[in-house]
């Protein structure tokens, strides 16, 4: 700890440990997302490079209750991927609540470590070839230097996976911050300040902004332990792109990927010819800092990013020995999401974006399955009369639309 309201905030995550869970649950699903997805490291941190068969070693730093933990240890599991994952966080109460989930499921490749993310360097922990650190980096005294302790422990060629708040999809929060700061004083115990935000909530007039915003309803709807982190919470900060670009720069580090890319573009936004021609003078960061702006309903920015001096080798996703994989969704299922117009729907908290894809996308995505390569399919569709030139460029369109929505990857290499 290193200030008084750092105490604080420590005191918050033993007396409601985040985010809220029941280890009992553990049976009935498993809670996926982004950052730290099995599929997403592959594509987008290691370019689909990094053979399946080379054990992953990841740091889950700000572990909390485990939903990072318990996402990448299940899916390593269930592939047979060699490695572990270290849980870290300084919570007691969270560490019982991520072990007894982790009894659960009967996961044995997680190392447990209770400790600060701050005491990283120097404490003989990694190298990792990933780390993920979700909804943490905003509540620390300075998320520069939390960064940097997340650095000295990244192995060369591997990767971070990083939440943090974003301005202006979480609009009404910071003023209902400010409220509760002055009913409900950080002194006070956290019980009482707690009681003090539900009976405000209860009664918040109909003009406050945080009535009309859809996009924290989940944190707002998690339990005393997500309105207290929402709302209560003695530290919190949001960046714009620039402000998280300019973070990463500081640490040695740039975007792999801003997820999902369609959600930073700002051309579907901007039909006009006009304001299309204006687009193509900015360069990357203020094209996605457009988007933002545009927009207005990201609540938080997820990246991927890799140290500023790596090279940017990734697999070709149109040779034919690469896999195509599908992230949390089946062929089918998209096959049948496509619109007689000829795209697919996709929704971004509320944005739906119209994303167009060929007429043999159908096929296609019916016959990807994470092991057939895209020779293979090709194959399979040329036994229909698809001609090779046919299926190379509707690959091409499919995979690139596909892509931008983080549905379609390309799975790691066996290694065998």
């Amino acid at each position: 700890m290193t200030d008084a309201t750092d105490a604080r905030l420590a005191a918050q995550y033993e007396a409601f440990p985040y985010p809220k869970r029941d280890p009992r649950d553990e049976a009935k699903r498993l809670i996926v997302g982004s950052p730290g997805h099995l599929y997403e490291i592959d594509h987008w941190v290691f370019g689909a490079k990094r053979p399946a068969n080379r054990p992953l070693h990841a740091l889950i730093a700000g572990g909390g209750t485990g939903d990072a933990t318990m996402m990448l240890a299940q899916q390593m599991a269930r592939a047979g991927r060699p490695g572990s994952v270290t849980w870290l966080d300084r919570s007691s109460a969270s560490l019982k609540i991520a072990q007894a989930r982790a009894g659960v499921r009967k996961l044995t490749d997680i190392v447990w470590e209770q400790r600060s993310l701050l005491d990283l360097p120097g404490s003989g922990l990694g190298p990792f070839d990933y780390v993920d650190c979700c909804g943490v980096l905003h509540h620390l005294p300075d998320p520069a230097a939390g960064l940097r302790a997340l650095t000295s422990v990244l192995a060369p060629d591997g990767g971070i996976g990083l939440m943090v708040y974003a301005p202006h999809g979480r609009t009404g929060v910071y003023m209902i911050q400010d409220a509760l700061r002055m009913l409900a004083p950080a002194e006070q115990p956290p019980a009482e300040r707690l009681d003090v935000a539900r009976r405000v909530m209860r009664h918040l007039p109909e003009t406050a902004w945080l009535r009309l915003n859809n996009n924290v309803r989940d944190q707002s709807s998690g339990g005393d332990a997500g309105l207290y982190d929402l709302l209560l919470n003695p530290r919190d900060r949001a960046y714009t792109v620039p402000e998280l670009t300019a973070l990463l720069a500081e640490a040695g580090l740039r975007p792999a990927c801003w997820v999902e890319p369609l959600r930073y573009d700002p051309a579907p936004l901007l039909p006009d010819p006009r304001l299309r021609d204006r687009l193509n003078t900015l360069d990357p960061t203020q094209r996605a800092a457009l988007a933002e702006a545009l927009a207005g309903n990201m609540s938080m920015h997820i990246v991927y990013c890799v140290r500023t001096d790596r090279p940017d080798d990734r697999a070709d996703p149109f040779a034919a020995d690469s896999v195509p994989i599908l992230r949390e969704v089946t062929g089918e299922a998209l096959a049948k999401a496509i619109r007689p117009d000829g795209t697919v729907i996709v929704g971004l908290d509320g944005l739906q974006i119209p994303v167009p894809v060929p007429p043999l996308a159908a096929a296609i995505l019916r016959q990807v399955d994470g092991r057939r390569s895209v020779g293979a399919i090709a194959a399979i569709l040329a036994t229909t009369g698809t001609a090779p030139d046919a299926f190379a460029r509707a690959w091409k369109a499919t995979y690139t639309a596909l892509e931008r929505v983080n549905r379609l990857l390309l799975a790691a290499p066996s290694g065998a």
